[in-house]
């Protein structure tokens, strides 16, 4: 793309960030709480490309000053820094132009929400609920790298150790947008602490990242949902099996897409407050209709691409965990590393970076920028 059309484009953006920083202010807007939030969330993406078409300018000008210095200036020392300011405004243009058309490229709406993560442990028995163990381990020590927080909604212990089931909500910043491409199914390729052989077995575990929703992203006649409580097992003090802070929730939810009806069950024992626990279920149920609802979307992504980074069959198999090679690779993108201990305490960061890059390819390439 030429800096002619590239900074038409973005000119025209310009008219628009300064239409959505009006209607913000706008108390009918204000007072429609769906359209206010959409409208915020486009100001910032607006925001980020405006100061990038700034600096860009600045680049180019930096550019023309420069060579008109060099043509007219007969001091050394001038044309010294004149040189120098060329140097460096050609140098940041092409970085300057791939950042810009990265933003020009819509992203992912989902992106900055907190996420709801629920790891499973699958084929592979009381192995597969220790790996879904470790993998919760390695994400929790990420999420502490990372500044986010981690809360558990519910979980089920397998009997040699780990969970069979565990899910768990992550809030922070662009939470989501980081922990999608963990979707998919990971296996285990280790010897069991059950073995007496020494024999390598493979085991697996499937996670599943939504991005959470809003009160505002679903509609839910809380009239219909019917509720029970229970009394929370495990350890906890002298209020564990004595209070019914447990809750379950029951919903008959029709899907928009297949017109058929299903009813979701959730259980939330995360507190030891009732009226908190409702709360959280509540969000799970929001966050669980987002996501069916949010499917069609990425079903439609899915259709348009030939290799999937971040989104699409959440059953398919994207990294394999060898501890006997120490030996990480993700299938997606082809990349292997051998620093399992370290990647299993939290050290996921490099390869989320290489799906990210992956996945920013595939988008540019898609939006032919």
């Amino acid at each position: 793309m030429s800096e002619n059309s590239l900074l038409n484009k973005l000119d025209g953006l310009v008219s628009r960030f300064e239409e959505v920083g009006t209607l913000i202010t706008d108390p009918a807007v204000i007072a429609d709480m769906k359209r206010f939030v959409k409208l915020n969330k486009e100001y910032r993406d607006l925001e980020k490309i405006v100061a990038a078409r700034a600096e860009y300018i600045k680049a180019l000008n930096g550019i023309e000053e420069a060579k008109a210095l060099l043509d007219s200036e007969q001091d050394p020392e001038m044309r010294e820094m004149a040189r120098e300011e060329l140097d460096s405004c050609n140098e940041r243009i092409p970085a300057l132009e791939e950042e810009i058309k990265l933003l020009l490229v819509p992203a992912d709406p989902q992106d900055d929400k907190n996420a709801i993560v629920e790891i499973r442990g699958g084929t592979g028995g009381d192995e597969a609920a220790l790996f879904a163990g470790d993998l919760y381990r390695m994400y929790v020590k990420y999420c502490e790298m990372k500044g986010w927080k981690v809360s558990v909604s519910s979980f089920s212990e397998g009997s040699s150790g780990g969970f069979k089931e565990i899910i768990f909500t992550v809030s922070g910043e662009k939470v989501y947008g980081t922990l999608k491409y963990e979707s998919g199914v990971h296996r285990v390729q280790r010897v069991p602490a059950t073995e007496t052989q020494g024999r390598v077995h493979t085991s697996a575990a499937t996670v599943a990242v939504l991005p959470e929703a809003d009160e505002f992203d679903v509609e839910i006649n809380e009239g219909e949902i019917k509720w029970d409580t229970f009394r929370s097992g495990g350890a906890g003090g002298q209020n564990v099996n004595k209070v019914e802070s447990g809750v379950r929730l029951r919903y008959v939810w029709k899907n928009p897409i297949t017109g058929v009806s299903e009813e979701i069950l959730i259980e939330c024992t995360e507190t030891r407050d009732q009226p908190k626990n409702k709360e959280r279920a509540l969000t799970r149920l929001r966050s669980f209709i987002y996501d069916k609802e949010h499917q069609k979307y990425l079903d439609d992504i899915a259709s348009k691409r030939k290799t999937m980074v971040s989104t699409g069959d959440r059953s398919a198999k994207i990294r394999t965990y060898n501890y006997p090679q120490g030996r990480i690779t993700d299938h997606r993108i082809n990349y292997t590393i051998y620093n399992l201990s370290a990647f299993m305490d939290g050290n996921i960061q490099d390869c989320l970076d290489h799906l990210i890059v992956a996945e920013n390819a595939e988008r540019l390439k898609e939006s032919e920028l």
